[in-house]
């Protein structure tokens, strides 16, 4: 199944706000069990890497704990949106490297819906 969202599909780590690759360069292929066709590559991170996104959420708490609740449940609203109006794309990365795209398809909503406002601060706070 070929990856149609290629702006969904990222071969890097995010971290400290931007995406990036192992700083050895060592990479973990994914491959599709079905098929063991080559999906793509995930960065080898090590301990480095891991200090670097630990240091940076660190420094992104401030920020985050400044927020009304309000404030963070319009930024979770948002980040469902977008989960939402992806799910089918997410479904099938998922799906290449795993198994069953009925298993995946719908899972991300499930978590978050019905997200009222209510339920959104509450998670938000």
């Amino acid at each position: 199944m070929p990856v149609q969202n290629t702006v969904l599909f990222r071969q890097q780590a995010f971290i400290d706000g931007e995406w990036v690759h192992a700083d050895s360069g060592q990479v973990i292929t994914v491959s599709n069990p079905a098929t063991g066709e080559t999906v793509g590559t995930v960065p080898r991170m090590g301990a480095t890497e891991t200090c670097r996104a630990i240091e940076a959420a660190n420094r992104a708490l401030p920020a985050w704990r400044s927020l009304t609740a309000k404030e963070r449940a319009v930024k979770l609203r948002r980040w469902f949106e977008l989960m939402m109006a992806n799910q089918e794309a997410l479904a099938r990365l998922m799906t290449v490297a795993r198994k069953g795209l009925g298993r995946y398809r719908g899972s991300y909503g499930r978590y978050f819906h019905p997200l009222d406002d209510d339920k959104l601060q509450r998670v938000a706070s």
